[in-house]
């Protein structure tokens, strides 16, 4: 018995070891109200557009819509988030993104609301998730250190997932019992609690990186040095097939809901906390582990297309949903492994830069596949277009295979020792640094 209580311990502390700095913490508790509320105008905004257009290429072009303007301005917003402090980048965009989920609020409550007036809200998040996102991905760093950053970045995938529970959940409720616009007024207001845990956080324990110093190229400069690292290169070339194709749920799920299993709200909100719960039992699985690796990231995406296949040919509800818990699991594994990987690789003062670029695989990438896989859907029926982003991660598999992920960082080390990739030191013993997602 106390040997299984010394390893339950043993688990504890490894699993959830980012929670320890008191940072995170409070950017934790942010996240997960303002998640639950992002997952509840997910679930109303897709459903809203398919009440007004009836289609999945209108799904699609509302997704294209959001990135468009990362897959432009992407590496730009990496750039600004190199310059200047996370922290008070994260203030104004967060703030921002609440006030254009409280205009789309308003148009719902009062009728006016119109498909056009959808995508011209989704194109101004985009603009605002252009500086938004390489703030959060690399303020992570910032929060917690090199050591813990696969822990944390773990943990906040897994919270990600949770709140497409919780969310998906209450939102499906107010949904059937008074309709779409709280979900939209809830999300608005929920951006007020990351702005206040923001304000509460001690900077004096950030782990600020010196930023680099100005000078003509840099955005070209970072190119460079993304495709000078085999590791970086794959990684990115990898993120970017599978999300053009692969992460295009908000586009195939509804479709799959409402079209294969002749579902309702209430059915896509399953398919989607079904898709959340794996991810949050796959994030505390691999919390705790230190193994960052090339190799470890082309095996999860050949997992993660297995298990897209299997959910695209189950027959019922029920069972896309079991198989999308597997769904969640393998995304989850793959995706915060290929996130720790390209920053534990890149410099401090590349970093905002590469995730600029990971903006673009991840997000910029649906400026085209969200289009490309809700057409699918609509023309072949939607079976298929999730059988489509099977075959992308499959293949994007292959390639990470044949391309090699060799490291010039020595992360293996570093995912055991805590040491930095850049200098050997113990992490955070070059700079005062900081993070966060």
């Amino acid at each position: 018995m106390d040997h299984f209580i010394e390893a339950l311990q043993r688990y504890t502390e490894s699993t959830f070891s980012s929670l320890r700095v008191r940072n995170y913490r409070l950017y934790y508790v942010g996240q997960i109200i303002s998640t639950s509320g992002t997952f509840m105008q997910a679930i109303a905004q897709d459903w809203l557009v398919l009440k007004l257009s009836n289609s999945g290429l209108a799904l699609g072009v509302v997704t294209a819509l959001q990135y468009l303007p990362i897959l432009f301005f992407g590496p730009y917003g990496g750039l600004v988030a190199d310059r200047f402090p996370k922290r008070r980048i994260l203030c104004i965009t967060q703030s921002v993104a609440g006030v254009l989920a409280l205009v789309l609020g308003v148009l719902v409550a009062t009728g006016w609301v119109q498909l056009w007036m959808v995508f011209v809200l989704g194109a101004a998040l985009g603009i605002n998730t252009i500086f938004d996102n390489p703030a959060r991905q690399t303020f992570v760093v910032e929060l917690v250190g090199e050591a813990d950053l696969k822990n944390a970045v773990t943990l906040y995938s897994a919270l990600f997932n949770l709140c497409r529970i919780i969310g998906p959940a209450i939102a499906a409720a107010l949904i059937a019992a008074v309709g779409m616009t709280l979900c939209f007024f809830f999300n608005g207001i929920s951006y007020v609690a990351v702005v206040i845990m923001l304000i509460l956080m001690n900077p004096a324990e950030l782990k600020v990186t010196p930023p680099p110093k100005r000078s003509k190229g840099q955005l070209v400069e970072g190119w460079r040095y993304a495709m000078s690292s085999p590791l970086l290169r794959t990684t990115l070339l990898m993120m970017t097939i599978i999300g053009t194709l692969t992460y295009e749920f908000s586009v195939t799920l509804p479709l799959m809901a409402r079209f294969a299993f002749n579902g309702d709200a209430s059915s896509y909100a399953l398919l989607s906390a079904s898709l959340g719960a794996g991810a949050v039992i796959g994030g505390l699985t691999i919390a705790g582990q230190r193994h960052v690796s090339g190799d470890s990231m082309v095996r999860n995406a050949l997992f993660f297309g297995a298990a897209v296949m299997a959910a695209a040919l189950m027959p019922n509800l029920w069972l896309g949903a079991l198989a999308l818990v597997a769904v969640g699991a393998t995304s989850i594994s793959f995706s915060s492994l290929a996130n720790s990987l390209v920053q534990l690789e890149s410099s401090p003062q590349m970093r905002g830069r590469m995730m600029g670029f990971w903006s673009i695989a991840v997000l910029g990438s649906a400026t085209f596949g969200g289009p490309i896989v809700g057409w699918v859907g609509e023309a072949l029926g939607p079976r298929w277009s999730l059988g489509l982003g099977a075959v992308a991660a499959l293949a994007a598999a292959a390639l990470g295979a044949r391309l090699g992920t060799q490291s010039r960082a020595g992360l293996q080390s570093l995912a055991s020792t805590g040491n930095s990739p850049e200098t050997g030191k113990p992490a955070g013993a070059e700079r005062g640094a900081p993070a966060g997602d």
